[in-house]
Order: structure tokens, then sequence, then C-alpha cells
């Protein structure tokens, strides 16, 4: 099964479900949380971000997997609490994107005041050459492929973020809020050919988590904020 999606799947992942948060957020991190005995719950999670007065519009879930995204402050305390208060999950940071797009940055112009996020994960191929040529494509992407960031900036994207803890990838694709990636991403490749030969070079690079569904590449994490 094929992302909906064609651009971001090869930057990393286009997504679809989006929480939205004021901006700008300047160092994000992302939490995941893995509960592999399905015993924990969503409502769990919002129980112990109340406690920490973390923001529920933070939070996303896909089936026995959670995020805590934003500009989490002490993030590696967050981390240890919950590692604390249930031992028996796998609590994982993502800490530091390796490709960053920021508007702002990209074109001097303002930025848009409130963001919709939307949130995909998928894994690299295990062979470790592949890795670091796919690391190498983004770390140089704004000089050897300016067309994707050119594309980013049409379709009014606000940030696009791509986080990484081993093999798995954590992309964040920030949009004015109200808007439709439906909408918007057909805008990256408008007279933006080049585009597709970066994502067809990028999809041999990447392959769903251990858990996705079979023939599923890019997993979409769904917001839990209006619980």
């Amino acid at each position: 099964m094929k992302h909906p999606y064609i651009l971001v799947p090869s930057l990393v992942f286009l997504l679809l479900w989006s929480g939205c948060s004021p901006k700008p957020i300047q160092s994000p991190s992302v939490l995941e949380i893995i509960d592999q005995d399905y015993r924990f719950s969503t409502k769990s999670l919002l129980s112990f971000s109340h406690e920490n007065k973390i923001d529920k519009s933070s939070i996303f879930e896909w089936q026995n997997h959670w995020l805590i995204y934003g500009e989490l402050k002490d993030v590696r305390n967050i981390k240890t609490k919950l590692e604390t208060q249930y031992p028996r999950l796998t609590i994982k940071l993502y800490d530091k994107p390796f490709y960053n797009f920021n508007r702002q940055k990209y074109s001097n112009e303002k930025p848009a005041g409130e963001w919709d996020h939307i949130i995909m994960t998928a894994n690299l191929v295990q062979d470790t050459v592949k890795q670091k040529e796919y690391l190498e494509f983004h770390r140089t992407q704004f000089e050897k492929w300016p067309e994707v960031s050119r594309g980013f900036y049409h379709a009014s994207f606000q940030q696009v973020l791509v986080f990484r803890n081993g093999r798995q990838l954590m992309l964040v694709i920030s949009i004015p809020k109200g808007e439709s990636l439906d909408k918007l991403n057909p805008k990256t490749t408008e007279d933006n050919p080049r585009v597709n030969n970066w994502n067809s070079i990028m999809s041999h690079y990447q392959e769903g988590i251990e858990d996705a569904p079979k023939g599923t590449t890019w997993i979409v994490f769904n917001t839990v904020k209006n619980r």
C-alpha cells in the first residue's frame, strides 16, 4: 500500500492528520511511547501530560504507538518520568532533526500565526551504506536538489523536520492552521518535475516499521487534541 501523497513520502513522509500548536517552534523534539502488550492507553498518556503541564494538542497516536511532539522543556526529564512510571514501555527520544526546512529562513517571509502539524514514521532500510547515502542526500538537498525546498515553499509548508532514532524516521510537516495537505501537496510538483526524481530515489531507502501493516511504508499518527 502506498501513501496517498507523493512528495513528503519522498523527502521523508507526508502526513495527513494534524495537530495545532502556536508558532514559532524553534527546537522541537519527539517522544515516542510504544506498548508491545497493548495495555497502555491514550487516557493514561493524557493524564500523564496533564500532570506534567503538556498540552494535549501535542499528543498523537497510532495503535500501540504514541507521540509527544513540541518544544518540550526538560524533554529528557519527561522521558525519565515516563520510564519510571511505566517501566515496561519503550520510550524513544528524537531530539535533533537532521533535516530542517524553515519557511521564514528560506524566504525571509513572516510565517503563519498558527500551524497544523502532520506526523508520519517509517524505517530506513537495514543497509548501512544506503542509510549514509540517504542522510547525505538530505544534508546536501538545499544545494544539490533546491527544487525540493522550492516545492515546500510553493506549497506553503511552514516547516519540515526529519528526525532519526536508529533506523526509525519521524517527519513533521507544519502547514498554516486550517489548511489541507490534499490541497497544498500538489503544489510541490507544479512546474517542478525534478521533485518526482527525488521521490523515486528516496523510495529505495525507506520501508515500514516492524509492526506496520504488510505493504505499508508510512504510518500516519492521529491527533488526540479533540478528546
